[in-house]
């Protein structure tokens, strides 16, 4: 189909200004509200989804969304299209650009996504890699939207593994948002010096903060919103057991929620492994809203992709 503009992309929390980011998140809460109001791909077009790596929300709330925006929400099979292996990055992009609207990909490496955003002339749409998960923040920030009204100014506690995807994206989207960031982790298991740098440089504009520790206790005291993720990312299974010993006091307790705000709210990306870095009564208690953010998912990610066709086609 044509197009009037370069293709926007979505592939790291800070592909959004913070006006943006606004946009998509008030977007998706009228989406939420009105699932068919908005039909980017009526026709219908077609949505390339590949997924490299296990998934469970990001393929379902990706295909209902689709679905509701009046697309064909297309299944890609990474392991038989063996995109990197059996063809180059830079011809699978150009063969799915002339065939789909937007594609979608959970993948490894963030430079095979920048790959596909560079030859596809269609809109791409990061669903995970190894450094970024914005999609999943998109979601997060419109649960604690709905829970806590703004998001400037309120203090964000992340706690474990803090040297992920999760982490760089809580790091970039939160200072997109003006909060204020506390990531505390082992020593080894932060984000690198350039991405606090990198959302400070955000932050300094937006008036959030974003603070590295190593003390759990300090990061979550009198926090609004208090986040953790699993210890063992994808891939690092084998690392599970030495994991587990490095981040055993860093598991979401009830002792430790505790010490944050009294109305303070629980996030985690799921999946959730109880007893380890949550425990059962936090996570299943009421302050924990995590099924309203594995629901949200799919009215994040439907606002992401309108906003994206529509820049695309030069309507905004």
């Amino acid at each position: 189909m044509p197009r009037h503009h370069a293709p926007r992309h979505f592939l790291a929390d800070d592909d959004l200004s913070p006006d943006e980011q606004t946009q998509v998140l008030d977007l998706a809460a009228r989406l939420k509200a009105a699932p068919y109001d908005a039909r980017p791909y009526a026709g219908p077009q077609s949505v390339a989804m590949i997924f490299d790596k296990p998934t469970l929300r990001t393929q379902v709330s990706f295909a209902a969304g689709i679905a509701e925006l009046g697309g064909n929400p297309m299944l890609v099979e990474g392991r038989l299209a063996g995109i990197g292996v059996r063809e180059s990055v830079e011809d699978v992009a150009r063969v799915l650009g002339r065939q789909v609207a937007t594609v979608v990909w959970r993948t490894f490496e963030q430079s095979d996504l920048e790959l596909m955003a560079r030859f596809s002339g269609v809109p791409v749409v990061n669903a995970l890699t190894d450094e970024f998960h914005p999609c999943q923040l998109i979601a997060d920030l419109l649960t604690v939207r709905e829970h806590k009204g703004a998001l400037a100014g309120l203090t964000v506690a992340y706690v474990g593994d803090a040297a992920n995807n999760m982490g760089n994206s809580w790091l970039l989207a939160g200072a997109t948002a003006g909060m204020h960031l506390r990531l505390a982790g082992p020593q080894g298991y932060l984000p690198s010096d350039g991405m606090f740098a990198r959302a400070g440089a955000i932050a300094a504009r937006t008036g959030g903060s974003v603070t590295g520790l190593a003390d759990q206790v300090v990061a979550v005291t009198g926090a609004d919103v208090v986040v953790t993720d699993t210890w063992v990312s994808m891939g690092r299974e084998d690392e599970e057991a030495a994991r587990e010993a490095v981040f055993a006091p860093y598991s979401l307790t009830q002792d430790l929620l505790a010490h944050a705000a009294p109305d303070a709210i629980v996030l985690h990306c799921l999946p959730a492994y109880r007893g380890k870095e949550i425990a059962a009564e936090v996570i299943d208690g009421p302050q924990s809203v995590v099924w309203d953010e594995a629901e949200n998912r799919r009215h994040a990610q439907k606002a992401v992709l309108t906003f994206l066709m529509e820049q695309t086609a030069g309507d905004s």
